[in-house]
């Protein structure tokens, strides 16, 4: 491609590969460049440490803070204020879970459960089935439509919903997806009625299967700001914040602006090959807009720090400056980030403790470098913080990052990013 074209929307979407090891053996590779195997990301996770309910405020739960490339301190989620500066801009996804776990039958009556992922034209559903393999293209499901479930965010008229009372609502389905092993679902809904509306009726908010004893209201597994549905899994980093908590963020000068990412299979997925770059990242959808591009050159141009709350952020973030800037964008996102990575927007990070030999775990040793980041596990793990969804908290703060070069050394790059950052905007540079 010319270097100096510009590139197409499909180019700045494609999974970026970063410089490997002059091999193709991967025994080689991973000796040279370990952070490239997956079992170099595993560790062992006490059961008990896995939090099975949120914490009660959701800002009272536990926050490790990493200050420096050394230095780490324990501290409580509602501090936040005071641990970042005037000026900083929190980046949010503002993505909503959808009920998207649904229970069927199959026309002979054996029990179906739907986990859909994304719809991909209209009431035509992606979706993990169970039992899949009874479930070949042209076998139909039967949901049933339930009355005592309060519809939101419903854009059907009152004679519409009228007319879905005691309904039995069916899916065929159409085809089998190779890449999630899914099944591509055809809802049969009256013309011009959506599926979404409904799925209050027909499903529930799905949960992660390490969670076996929730005991909490659902809408807990949603942020407070999240007001967009399309998510299949809660960008979980932002359950830590109140209102009362985002209130005294923009008092102390710490601005929020906000992305969306539908968080699904290309989140949870796990990785499965033990040479990591070979991990093919299922698509997620994704906007950010013009006004938030805006606020980002406007906080970096004045010296402020980039601050994502979750990877789903980070990813929707750097998915959208594949070009080398940040610009607006709307559609699908299959980037990877792991060590090598070249940052371009995101400079701190806050994030949950994640599952081992996850893709997610493998963004984090992107912005802080592996062995760091498992070593600070143990020391949580030490210290009985809650793990996952609904656990406890990282706050990484961009004097902690450093950019981790393929070649195995790392060098800390934030102040020659602020200056960068300063000269671009100043002579408007792109």
């Amino acid at each position: 491609m010319n270097p100096g074209k510009e590139k197409t929307q499909a180019e700045r979407n494609k999974p970026e590969i970063y410089p490997l090891p002059a091999t193709n053996n991967l025994t080689e590779r991973v000796e040279r460049s370990p952070d490239l195997a997956l079992s170099a990301y595993d560790y062992t996770l006490p059961e008990d440490h896995i939090a099975q309910n949120p914490a009660h405020p959701r800002d009272s739960s536990r926050l490790l803070v990493i200050h420096s490339t050394t230095c780490h301190q324990h501290r409580i989620f509602r501090e936040l204020p005071g641990l970042l500066q005037p000026g900083d801009l929190l980046v949010l996804n503002n993505t909503r879970v959808i009920p998207a776990r649904l229970y069927g039958r199959k026309v002979e009556g054996a029990t179906v459960e739907v986990l859909l992922l994304e719809e991909q034209r209209q009431n035509s559903w992606l979706a993990l089935v169970k039992p899949g393999k009874r479930l070949k293209p042209g076998a139909e499901i039967e949901f049933d439509l339930s009355e005592d479930t309060q519809l939101e965010n419903t854009q059907l008229e009152n004679t519409q919903l009228e007319n879905t009372k005691n309904l039995v609502i069916k899916a065929k389905v159409m085809a089998i997806d190779p890449a999630t092993s899914g099944r591509l679902l055809q809802f049969e809904l009256p013309e011009g009625q959506s599926l979404l509306p409904l799925l209050p009726r027909l499903g529930v908010v799905p949960l992660p299967p390490y969670i076996t004893s929730f005991q909490a209201d659902p809408e807990e597994y949603q942020t407070v700001y999240g007001d967009r549905p399309g998510a299949v899994a809660a960008p979980t980093a932002g359950l830590h914040f109140t209102p009362e908590l985002l209130t005294q963020l923009q008092e102390a000068g710490i601005q929020q602006a906000y992305v969306t990412l539908h968080v699904g299979i290309g989140t949870f997925r796990p990785v499965e090959v033990e040479d990591i770059t070979q991990h093919q990242m299922h698509g997620e959808w994704l906007e950010v807009s013009p006004e938030t591009v805006q606020q980002v050159h406007q906080t970096q141009a004045n010296g402020g720090r980039i601050i994502a709350v979750g990877t789903t952020a980070v990813r929707a973030l750097e998915g959208a400056a594949q070009s080398g800037t940040l610009q607006p964008y709307c559609g699908k996102t299959e980037i990877f980030i792991y060590p090598g990575y070249p940052w371009r927007v995101v400079q701190g990070l806050i994030t949950n403790f994640h599952l081992p030999k996850s893709s997610l775990l493998m963004l984090v040793s992107a912005l802080i470098g592996r062995e760091r980041l498992l070593a600070l596990y143990e020391e949580a793990i030490a210290q009985n913080y809650r793990f996952y969804s609904f656990g406890d908290a990282m706050l990484i703060l961009p004097e902690a990052t450093h950019d981790l070069l393929c070649d195995g050394h790392s060098r800390p790059i934030l102040k020659i990013v602020k200056i960068l950052n300063r000269v671009q905007h100043k002579f408007n540079i792109s």
